[in-house]
């Protein structure tokens, strides 16, 4: 692919992140984030049935029936974790199909950037070119990753520490209830290993080659 140094290869875990253009803010309301997590869920799927669009103003009963359809189907990527944050995503995601990390994050971008540009009465572009890819390489980092992403609003000082398993934009919810891949610590759990960790800059220095700057 154009502009990228290493190639995406299937099975393989990649952290992928973008910023908005300028460093300005993509997700403002609560109505911007919930679209941007529906369509982080609805792209997944290789074949959607209907378009987003048409999905929307559906009924809950109908909404069932067309995630069925997509569930029975095969996905493109693995979203192992995510955090949305005021100008910028992070994704930690495992490619199940050839080419379906570049094609789901177009999907993605193209149909956020539709929805806020007709929100907000704007043309042009939303994200800040191309998204950016870091392969993991270890199980090791990919734990660490899940962290450093469920880490950003704390760090971001979106939210204080207490509130920050209750972030409604992140996986952290969620992988409170779910196991992460690989991690089977058997003294402390997911929780503490994300909330307990009084050494973060120091783990953070330790992969700063997978979380360029945005």
């Amino acid at each position: 692919m154009a502009g990228r140094d290493h190639p995406l290869v299937t099975d393989q875990y990649y952290h992928v992140f973008n910023r908005g253009v300028a460093k300005q803010q993509t997700f403002v309301s609560e109505r911007d984030y919930n679209q941007a997590i529906l369509s982080k869920d609805y792209y997944q799927y290789i074949k959607p049935p209907i378009k987003l669009s048409r999905y929307k103003p559906l009924t809950e009963s109908e909404k069932i029936n067309v995630r069925l359809r997509m569930e029975s189907g095969k996905k493109l990527v693995k979203i192992i974790s995510y955090v949305i944050m005021p100008n910028h995503f992070h994704f930690l995601l495992q490619q199940l199909e050839d080419g379906g990390i570049s094609k789901y994050l177009s999907l993605f971008t193209n149909s956020y950037t539709r929805y806020f540009n007709t929100a907000n009465n704007r043309v042009g572009p939303v994200f800040q070119g191309a998204f950016k890819s870091v392969p993991i390489e270890s199980e090791e980092q990919l734990l660490h990753l899940t962290r450093y992403i469920h880490l950003n609003p704390y760090v971001a000082s979106i939210v204080s520490k207490n509130d920050l398993p209750l972030y409604p934009w992140s996986s952290f919810p969620r992988c409170l209830k779910e196991p992460i891949p690989f991690y089977s610590h058997k003294t402390y759990s997911y929780r503490d290993f994300v909330m307990n960790h009084s050494d973060y800059a120091r783990e953070l220095k330790r992969i700063e080659h997978l979380c360029i700057d945005l």
